[in-house]
């Protein structure tokens, strides 16, 4: 039963902030004001868990909302936590739930001990998944699965080229779509990816920024995983009538037009049943969430400027260490 009962300390709280648009050398870890009563459907969750999402200091929705600056911000929207206090209209969560979600990007983030987020932006969690995997999760792939059932088109036995194979929207579209039946491919930058590309699910693995392996209309569809800048081989590797989906900025839409290709464009949505639906998946191991390192949130900015340090999968700040 949903109660608006409050286990929340008043007074401050720590956080990860930047004063002044930047990168990860504008963070500070301080002393914030803690979010007030949620109000409407918001819930009030304490941290346990955020995902790092490097290139979020680079948008636009980070740093202004409505064209009004937002700054001090917190960064940080994927998260797992427990709630403490939820708002008069917000249903299905209760004091006490342990929950993730995605906190909006226009919004404060989950770089804090507290964080208000909409109770449409968040599941319970599965009792059995860490609140570091479940924050992880939740970006990368909540976008995949997205990607799958909206916009990709594709039914079993059919072929999907993967750009950025074990990247962290790649290796769940590798292991989510090969789940489902349909064959992959998938591309990695180095000879050392193709393993993992490989445990992932993918049928074939091809080398380089421009694989020679490539088949020319080959495809039923492709995605660009490994971020802007989509380049031409991805498009003329698809079939007339088939789709290129991109994820960090809109596709070439006279390219495609030329080679017959329809194109994807779209930004995750985060709701809750899809959210319920990513912890169903996890809860029944389906996936390997991936995680490259953990930093407490006081070693917030240098977590931001590890930019992964190479090693795949999601760099996550633990506020239990």
């Amino acid at each position: 039963m949903t109660t608006t009962e409050t286990i929340a300390p008043a007074g401050p709280m720590k956080a990860l902030r930047a004063h002044t648009r930047g990168g990860a050398e504008q963070l500070v870890y301080e002393d914030a004001p803690t979010p007030g009563a949620p109000q409407d459907s918001d819930v009030l969750v304490q941290v346990k868990a955020a995902a790092v999402t490097f290139d979020e200091l680079t948008w636009d929705e980070t740093w202004q909302a409505d064209g009004v600056d937002r700054t001090p911000i917190i960064p940080s929207h994927e998260f797992a936590g427990v709630v403490v206090a939820v708002g008069p209209e917000a249903e299905g969560v209760a004091v006490g739930d342990e929950v993730f979600g995605l906190v909006p990007f226009n919004r404060d983030g989950a770089a804090a001990q507290y964080v208000l987020a909409p109770a449409t932006s968040l599941a319970a969690k599965p009792a059995g998944v860490s609140d570091v995997v479940a924050a992880a999760a939740v970006l990368p792939a909540l976008t995949a699965m997205e990607a799958l059932d909206e916009h990709l088109g594709l039914e079993t036995g059919q072929r999907l080229l993967v750009r950025g194979g074990t990247g962290a929207v790649g290796s769940f579209v590798v292991q989510l779509a090969h789940g489902r039946g349909i064959r992959v491919t998938a591309t990695v930058r180095s000879s050392s990816g193709v393993e993992r590309a490989e445990w992932f699910g993918a049928d074939e693995v091809l080398v380089g920024d421009e694989p020679a392996g490539v088949v020319t209309a080959g495809f039923d569809a492709s995605i660009d995983a490994a971020g802007a800048g989509t380049p031409e081989w991805l498009y003329r590797a698809v079939r007339p009538g088939g789709r290129v989906v991109t994820l960090q900025e809109p596709p070439d839409a006279q390219l495609a037009e030329s080679l017959g290709v329809e194109t994807r464009f779209f930004v995750v949505t985060a709701r809750a049943e899809s959210i319920a639906r990513l912890g169903a998946v996890l809860a029944a191991g389906d996936v390997e969430v991936p995680v490259a390192r953990t930093y407490p949130l006081s070693e917030g900015r240098a977590a931001y400027a590890s930019r992964g340090t190479g090693t795949p999968g999601k760099v996550v700040l633990d506020l239990t260490s």
